[in-house]
């Protein structure tokens, strides 16, 4: 959830879905394998629209969609810090496994799967990834315990590259590179939620990616 757009983020028009679709659809804390049950509705043109961010961030009534993807290289995972001019302040020197933001109203320009090329997007404008890399769905992330959490949504994204040549290209991304999961381990307490709920399953995760 890095800025990479020089408009006002509160302005910025992001995708959300209501919240009463995911209940719906069965409502969970922490991480849901069962993408196929959720994906089609949550991505389906008539479910979903653009609002404010400002706005969005206030209303939890909404879930904003956020790709969250998880670079992998073998068993190692790729990890940084939110420097201070991150897009997210509740986020500030929390440390990520995490890339990605949010689908904006820009992204109706892709016509077809806005949020598959969307989600690429936005890794590619945070980080310079190897050629030859792969990414897959591997797991929705929901955390209603926290004030970020309730109004976001996660998808949650497992991507294999072929070297761990992997470069920043924002500079809010700080202390980053492939850790071990014992490194990451030894990280746990400095963690985003998202982050420590996703290291908490990881070996699941990697599995399915």
């Amino acid at each position: 959830m890095l800025a990479s757009r020089t408009m006002n983020k509160e302005l910025e028009e992001v995708l959300v879905v209501e919240r009463s679709l995911v209940e719906r659809l069965g409502m969970f804390q922490g991480l849901m394998l069962d993408t196929d049950r959720y994906l089609p509705e949550l991505l389906n043109p008539r479910n979903y629209r653009f609002v404010q961010r400002g706005k969005a961030e206030q209303d939890d009534s909404l879930k904003q969609l956020i790709p969250y993807f998880l670079i992998c290289h073998g068993d190692k995972i790729w990890c940084y810090v939110r420097g201070k001019k991150s897009g997210e302040e509740r986020l500030v020197a929390k440390a990520s496994l995490g890339i990605g933001g949010h689908i904006n109203n820009e992204d109706l320009d892709l016509l077809e799967d806005i949020y598959g090329r969307a989600a690429v997007r936005e890794l590619e404008e945070e980080v310079v990834i190897p050629p030859g890399y792969s990414h897959k769905v591997v797991a929705l992330l929901n955390d209603d315990l926290t004030p970020v959490g309730r109004v976001h949504l996660g998808v949650i994204h497992i991507l294999k590259v072929t070297s761990e040549d992997v470069r920043k290209r924002e500079g809010v991304i700080t202390e980053s590179g492939f850790r071990t999961r014992d490194e990451l381990k030894s990280m746990y307490d400095r963690m985003e939620t998202w982050s420590q709920i996703c290291l908490d399953h990881i070996d699941d995760l990697m599995a399915r990616g």
